[in-house]
């Protein structure tokens, strides 16, 4: 009837070891380590949905009140309790006046006449109200002229202006300055209340505060108001290249938006000037900046510049970054309005930049920054409630520490539970190496099931459902990431009940694999210098906490008590990876409506997929220990489905009025293409519309215009004989995404200042070379490409030689624009040939005219086309031309 164990003699009827040797105390105790291992117990499963709501809970209460959170608005009664406070309502009431000017573009009388007058009428209040005894205020309007390379483009200006106050302690024993800069211009149709009238109206009250009151200073403040930084990022080159003071600029906070109030983040520092960091660090009343958005801005994952590129390539200055992000959708439209700004951003905006300004104007390292450039900085705040910074290498230090820890306490483990649970030692490596696979298939499944969600929802044109409502994210990524995390481990639980490991022991080794994962990506990073490898370090090192504690206390060989360590653990981490979740999610979700060339459900859905890559493989796998885990678990997968089919549905359509709208460019446009240099050699003219969608539907609209109206897409025929399709592109951007723009065959623009060209000259200077002399007129904004023809070969010019000298493919293009003075543009173009046959034509030119200002010049049958355009899509449209000839 009974079967004798080896070990321990035998067994009575109820299954309990019979002690045939009362001398043997340990067979107990052995005997008592190995039930462990069968030990499958689980928890109920109507546990689970009180577990994944805890998860949630902690998002909508902690998280995303934490990423919001603003100091309430100070009042103008505050400043008689507060001296030398910011007032934000004064910096409120200051935008709303400078809002009512209206759009301020670049030639505009708005930007060059009223807004100018506006801000010298602030300061002049500020001067006569300062305190005389203690600085010397001087205020000066730049008038420059210039070119310089940006981008692929030579960006031409003339006569741009920008408005400049110097603030300088008396006595000052110090010509080094720190320079705060901020832009008043706008983009066409935009009152520029976000972008960056608010930045603006914070200097000034700033600059009041600060000569209002007693403030300690060592170094002199130059506040630069620039009014062209839409043009783009004119005024900042007119300045640090030719005012006088830019000289003795040592370091630089850039102020500027891409979309309306909010926390403003600080995305760019240095570079390699740490310093910098550690006042900002030590100073900023509300801090939000991290290494993470540097990294993304820096290879080009923003599509944006500031102004901040300009101070650093030109200036060769180090400084601060920092940018309102929140609401990103109203960014460079009409609803970029005043009302829609959140009151206390003033404030918080208002409270960082006053004290960041006082103590980088006492800061001894701006005598000579040089001195101190000693490396990059690893930066984050954690909810905003603290920040941390510190030295590169001493994250790389840290990093390589913890890395060193992860493997030794996996293998202290595996050691122990060999002890606790008399399995041979080898026999528990193998299974790890057996979870550890799993894993690494599950990580591979899930970062699959996402990448292959985001190339089909692309190729079926389902793209951006998330655009207008980001809840759909969740289930069309993270979903699908935990499902794939989840199901592998689920099943295979499931199917080893009477072998191997206990559940909770298994659980615990699967969750130290991806640890191990994460560690091997980490030293990865760490050898490539990616400063971000810090986010990877902290559910790394909380993880290995956790599992010290649970062997500590012995609590990892019980059933369920090694959960509690380890959820309390996670809780930091999973509220920090969702706090950065939902800042990327902020900042970059409305930038998608602006990015045609790219799969936007590829960056959304990837970085979905690396931040689940951190945050649940430590929590999904708990999952496994209610009842009908893989029910429970496929629950995810039943979700993306459901998702992907409202994807198809209206409640996928994007884009919603007012609020997150899809974006157009529209010209209406005169062409003329000649045969030569002549007015008699016009080859063909037309007329028409010119459409750039700007994002990734860019067919969005053919039911809307082309289906029972009058209008019609014409072919592209001219992209084979035209420069640039015959297409009267705006700036550099629009290159990239002309291949989405098409042409709408209609009447004729007014005709209003449009460009003409002149041939000055043109001599031989030896029978390979010859210089033309050429001189275009037109509106204040003009784009001009050259285009070599046969061997001929553009060898200098009047601007400068930097793209020539890189070698950048022709056509050549040049965007010209000024402000207060409508001088024709003059310039020199040589070319050279291997021959000296020069019969034929030399170079091919278009020149597109602009009129992106004064809607007076548009004609009804204009306005009647913008109409056609539905509520939820924004067109910024003017009037303007296209020629070209052959010379």
């Amino acid at each position: 009837m009974f079967s004798r164990c080896v070990k321990c003699g035998g067994c009575n009827n109820n299954g309990n070891i019979v002690e045939k040797n009362s001398g043997n105390d340990n067979m107990n105790s052995k005997y008592e380590n190995m039930k462990i291992i069968y030990n499958r117990s689980k928890i109920g499963w109507y546990w689970a949905p009180l577990f994944v709501a805890f998860w949630f809970l902690l998002y909508y209460l902690v998280v995303m009140p934490s990423f919001h959170s603003m100091p309430p608005l100070k009042t103008l009664d505050d400043e008689l309790s507060q001296p030398g406070q910011f007032i934000g309502e004064r910096a409120e009431s200051t935008l709303l006046k400078l809002t009512k000017i209206g759009p301020k573009v670049v030639g505009s009388a708005a930007n060059e006449q009223v807004a100018v007058q506006f801000l010298l009428s602030e300061i002049s209040d500020i001067i006569d109200d300062s305190r005389d005894d203690l600085y010397d205020i001087e205020k000066d309007v730049q008038i420059a002229s210039g070119n310089y390379l940006l981008w692929s483009m030579v960006n031409v200006y003339q006569s741009v202006q920008n408005v400049v106050v110097k603030v300088s302690p008396k006595n000052a024993t110090s010509s080094a300055a720190l320079l705060i800069n901020s832009h008043f211009d706008s983009v066409p149709g935009s009152s520029g209340a976000g972008d960056s009238g608010m930045m603006c109206v914070i200097m000034l009250e700033v600059l009041r505060v600060i000569t209002k009151h007693e403030t300690p200073l060592t170094y002199s403040l130059i506040f630069l108001f620039n009014g062209a930084e839409e043009n783009p990022l004119q005024g900042s080159h007119a300045f640090i290249t030719q005012h006088p003071w830019a000289p003795n600029v040592r370091a630089v906070v850039n102020l500027d938006s891409a979309g309306s109030g909010g926390r403003e983040i600080l995305f760019q520092s240095g570079p390699d000037h740490p310093w910098l960091m550690k006042y900002y660090g030590n100073h900023a009343a509300h801090p939000f900046a991290s290494t993470i958005g540097e990294e993304l801005f820096q290879n080009g994952f923003i599509p944006s510049e500031t102004d901040y590129r300009i101070f650093r390539d030109f200036g060769k200055i180090p400084g601060l970054d920092m940018a309102h992000v929140s609401n990103g959708y109203v960014y460079h439209t009409k609803f970029d309005r005043f009302n829609i700004i959140p009151r206390r951003t003033y404030q918080l905006t208002g409270d960082n930049l006053l004290a960041i300004v006082k103590a980088l104007g006492n800061a001894p390292e701006l005598e000579d920054p040089a001195k101190y450039a000693e490396g990059h900085m690893i930066f984050f705040d954690v909810l905003g409630w603290f920040f941390i910074y510190y030295p590169e290498d001493v994250g790389f230090i840290i990093n390589i520490c913890i890395c060193a820890l992860v493997p030794i306490t996996i293998v202290a483990y595996i050691w122990s539970m060999a002890s606790n649970t008399g399995m041979f030692r080898r026999r528990i490596f193998a299974k790890f190496g057996i979870l550890a696979a799993i894993q690494l298939c599950g990580v591979v499944l899930s970062m699959g099931l996402a990448i292959a969600i985001a190339f089909f929802l692309d190729a079926v044109g389902l793209s951006m459902s998330w655009f207008s409502q980001t809840w759909m994210i969740f289930g069309l990524y993270f979903c699908p990431m935990f499902f794939g995390l989840g199901i592998l481990p689920a099943i295979y639980f499931s199917r080893t009940k009477e072998h191997g490991l206990p559940l909770g022991y298994g659980i615990q080794l699967l969750m130290h694999s991806h640890c191990l994962i994460l560690t091997l990506l980490m030293v990865v990073m760490l050898c490539y210098n990616v400063r971000s490898a810090f986010i990877l370090l902290i559910c790394i090192c909380f993880y290995t906490i956790s599992v010290l504690i649970n062997m500590a206390t012995c609590a990892h060989k019980t059933n369920f008590l090694w959960l509690i360590p380890h959820c309390i653990c996670q809780i930091l981490p999973f509220m920090f990876y969702a706090y950065c979740c939902y800042a990327f999610y902020i900042v970059f979700t409305p930038m998608q409506g602006r990015e045609s060339s790219s799969n936007p459900e590829l960056l959304i859905g990837g970085y979905t997929a690396v931040f689940c890559l951190l945050l649940s493989p430590f929590l999904v796998p708990l999952l496994c220990l209610f009842r009908k885990s893989k029910t429970i678990i496929s629950l995810f997968g039943v979700c993306t489905v459901i998702f992907i089919i409202l994807a198809a549905t209206p409640v996928g359509f994007p884009y919603v009025e007012k609020t997150a709208v899809q974006r157009f460019f529209s010209v209406h446009t005169a062409r003329t293409f000649h045969n030569g240099d002549a007015a008699a050699s016009v080859n063909h003219t037309d007329s028409g519309y010119y459409v750039m969608p700007v994002d990734r539907h860019p067919k969005s609209l053919d039911n809307i215009l082309f289906e029972n109206t009058e209008y019609s897409r014409a072919n592209r025929s001219e992209c084979d004989t035209e420069i640039m399709c015959g297409f009267p592109l705006y700036s550099t951007r629009w290159v990239k995404a002309m291949p989405n723009g098409f042409w709408i065959p209609g009447p004729e623009p007014n005709k209003y200042y449009m460009p003409e060209l002149t041939i000055i000259s043109k001599e031989s200077t030896s029978d390979t070379n010859i210089i033309f002399t050429l001189e275009i007129t037109g509106p204040d904004h003009t784009s001009i490409f050259i285009q070599p023809l046969d061997d001929a070969k553009l060898v200098d010019w009047t601007f400068t030689r930097e793209p020539l000298d890189m070698g950048l493919p022709p056509p050549h293009y040049i965007y010209w624009s000024y402000a207060l003075d409508p001088t024709p543009l003059r310039f020199n173009l040589e070319f050279e040939r291997e021959s000296p046959d020069w019969s034929g034509s030399t170079f091919r030119m278009a020149v597109m005219g602009h009129r992106i200002h004064d809607d007076m010049y548009i004609e009804e049958d204009y306005r009647e086309f913008l109409a056609k355009f539905p509520s939820w899509a924004h067109v910024n449209g003017w009037i303007g031309s296209y020629t070209s000839w052959q010379l």
